[in-house]
Order: structure tokens, then C-alpha cells, then sequence
């Protein structure tokens, strides 16, 4: 990506300053051709003065070198009647000439030629030189800006990307520096499971081993973070079973209680990261849990194939819901309505399920509550 904005960077800069040279030098040129033309249209003038010199054939030339000037022009009599026309793709007997007077007049007022007893009108526009000193700018102006919103979007993509890279070794430290604990632990509730004749303390036990396999696979998550995510053959149906049965687990079940549902047809087959999918699941019921906090309520989470072959997994609960004007923002690194919240949990679902599965999670509109909704390409 870095390496794309650099290439659009250079060949904007390449582009302002061919653009500069090529129009500098074609201004050079025309001006140069425009003092020749001015020379020799005043030396036809004193030629005309010349009483050894034909009056008529000078003005023919001088006529001529008016014509090579590039000024578009029409000249009406009084009555505003085409009688001349230069420098245009028609005639003073074509229609249009009468239909471009006004186009001329819009660039530059019309001259006033008075005598042989007649009063004449001038209708002239701008040469070519004067259109590209009038469009050129812009477009180097509108190049620049571009140049300068690239290079904004450059610094800015570095910027980030040195933050990610510092959050994931730190992630992947965390992980490395939990492993000693969580093997030391593991040994010890090995040891007391060794203890027979405790009820309690075996079912204590049982459910110390599976808090240290969570943090084992927590662990394991930390570890994943800023590598290329595996590409392997997924169950979705398991991932979701396994889900509900950890938060069913840990949820309230007396005052205020939590239920878990959780609805699926069959196998639901998907090629990722299970490690990262149950990640982002994880994340997405840990919120829905947080939003029935002290008000107890009901968690539905439905895995389905669709008819195209894709895997939607949906996540609802009956909870408060999300406020319109904040629907938005949901997703938004650093964004929570929570008092003690980070705001890392669904930015970095919608994230994995995003970048690194190709797919989508999105807030979806429910009769009552939150609905998020996964959607997995076959």
C-alpha cells in the first residue's frame, strides 16, 4: 500500500513539472510568434505610407498577417450583419457566424471602426495562448493539490502503520511474557486434580483448567496479531457453539439473568483465521452482554447459509440498543458509551472479519435491541 501511494506521488510530481515545462516553453513560442507578427503588420503599415508602394497590396498583407494572429474575429456592419470573419471555421455568409457574435463579445468587448462612411463592429475572441493561460494554471493548480493530499495520506498511512507495528510487538510480548505464568498454573491445577476425595475442589478444578485454556488461547490470539492470518477449513457451527457455551458459563443467572441461545442449520463451512473468528464473535456477545448488564435479557446468535453461499452469522439481543445518531459510530477505533470501555472490541471485529476474511460486519436495523450481523464470502 505504502509502496502504491509512493508510485501515485512520483507520478503526480512528474506530471506538475511536465506539465510547467511544456506550457512555459509553448508560451515562449507564441510570444515569440506574436512579436514577428506585430513587426511585420507595422512594417506593412509604413509600406502603405510609400507612395512606390501599391496601398492595396499592403493592406491585403497586412490582412493576411492579421489572419495568422489566431484572434478569432467577426466584423458586422451597422446593422449587425457579418461582413468578415477570421481565424473560424465558417464564413461571414454562414449562419453560425451570426450565432458566435455573442460568444465573442462575452470574451472581449467589441471594437468601434468608423469611416468610408460607414460604421463597422469588431467582434474578436481569445487565441489559443490566452485559453491555455487560462485553463493550464488550474490544472496545475488542481495536480498540486492532489500532490498535496497524497502526500498528507502518505505521512499519515506511515504514521499508522508505525503504530500498528508498535501495538502488535507489544501484543506479541504480552503473549510471549503470559506463557511462563499460564504453564506454571497449568501444573499446579494438574497437581490438584491429583487430590481425590474434594467434590469442590474438583469441580473448581474443572473450571480452573478451563479458564487456563482461555488464557492460553488468548495468548495465542496476541501472538497472531500483525501476521498474515491462516487460510484453513472452518466450522463455523462449532465456533459458535463453543462461543455460547463460554458466556453461558460466566453469565448471571439469578437476579437479572442472561440467556444464551444459540441457533444454527447444520455445518456452516468457511475457508479462515478460526482463531481470529472467534475473536471478533467473542468481541460482538461480549458487547451484547455488556449492553444487558444489570438488566437482564436475551442473547440470540443464528448461523445460516445463504442461497448464494455465503455464511451469516447474527449476534441479537433485547438490550437498550444503539441510539440512531450513534449507529455511525459504532465502529469507530476508541469509540464506547461505556464508563471504564477501551472501544477496541468491535473495531477490531469489523476489522478481522473485513481485511483479513474479506467479508462484512455491519449494525443492522432490529425491532428491538442491537442486531450485528457477520457475512462470510463462500
Amino acid at each position: 500500500m505504502r509502496r502504491g501511494v509512493i508510485v501515485i506521488v512520483m507520478v503526480l510530481v512528474a506530471l506538475l513539472l511536465g506539465s510547467y515545462v511544456l506550457f512555459t516553453q509553448r508560451v515562449v513560442v507564441e510570444l515569440r510568434r506574436e512579436a514577428q507578427r506585430t513587426s511585420e503588420m507595422f512594417a506593412e503599415v509604413l509600406a502603405a505610407q510609400d507612395p512606390n508602394v501599391d496601398p492595396a497590396s499592403a493592406l491585403l498583407e497586412l490582412a493576411n498577417d492579421i489572419r495568422e494572429s489566431g484572434v478569432p474575429m467577426i466584423v458586422t456592419d451597422a446593422n449587425g450583419n457579418p461582413t468578415a470573419t477570421a481565424n473560424l471555421p465558417f464564413d461571414e455568409n454562414d449562419p453560425r457566424a451570426r450565432e458566435w457574435i455573442p460568444r465573442l463579445d462575452a470574451q472581449n468587448a467589441p471594437i468601434f471602426a468608423r469611416g468610408l462612411g460607414t460604421n463597422q463592429v469588431i467582434h474578436f475572441g481569445h487565441t489559443r495562448l490566452v485559453r491555455g493561460l487560462q485553463v493550464i494554471p488550474m490544472a496545475q493548480v488542481g495536480i498540486l493539490a492532489l500532490l498535496l493530499l497524497a502526500g498528507g495520506y502518505a505521512v499519515q498511512t506511515r504514521a499508522r502503520a508505525d503504530r500498528e507495528r508498535v501495538w502488535a510487538g507489544m501484543a506479541r510480548e504480552s503473549a510471549h511474557q503470559l506463557g511462563t505464568p499460564i504453564s506454571s498454573l497449568s501444573g499446579w491445577i494438574e497437581l490438584l486434580g491429583d487430590r481425590e476425595g474434594d467434590e469442590l475442589g474438583q469441580r473448581a478444578v474443572g473450571h480452573m483448567a478451563g479458564d487456563i485454556e482461555r488464557l492460553e488461547r488468548v495468548a495465542h490470539r496476541f501472538e497472531r496479531i500483525g501476521r498474515p492470518p491462516q487460510q484453513e477449513q472452518v466450522n463455523a457451527a462449532e465456533i459458535l457453539e463453543r462461543v455460547t457455551n463460554y458466556f453461558g458459563a460466566r453469565v448471571p443467572t439469578l437476579a437479572h439473568a442472561v440467556a444464551l441461545e444459540v441457533r444454527t442449520s447444520g455445518d456452516l463451512p468457511l475457508k479462515g483465521d478460526p482463531v481470529l473468528i472467534e475473536w471478533a464473535l467473542e468481541a460482538v456477545v461480549k458487547n451484547a452482554v455488556d449492553a444487558l448488564a444489570g438488566r437482564g435479557g436475551r442473547i440470540v446468535i443464528e448461523g445460516a447459509r445463504l442461497p448464494e453461499g455465503d455464511i451469516r452469522i447474527r449476534v441479537t439481543d433485547d438490550g437498550p440498543g444503539v441510539p440512531r445518531e450513534l449507529r455511525r459510530r459504532v465502529f469507530e477505533p476508541g469509540f464506547t458509551t461505556k464508563e471504564r470501555g477501551w472501544g477496541i472490541g468491535l473495531a477490531l471485529a469489523q476489522r478481522i472479519v473485513a481485511e483479513w476474511h474479506r467479508g462484512s460486519l455491519t449494525l443492522v436495523p432490529s425491532e428491538r435491541g442491537a442486531r450485528f450481523e457477520f457475512i462470510f464470502p463462500a
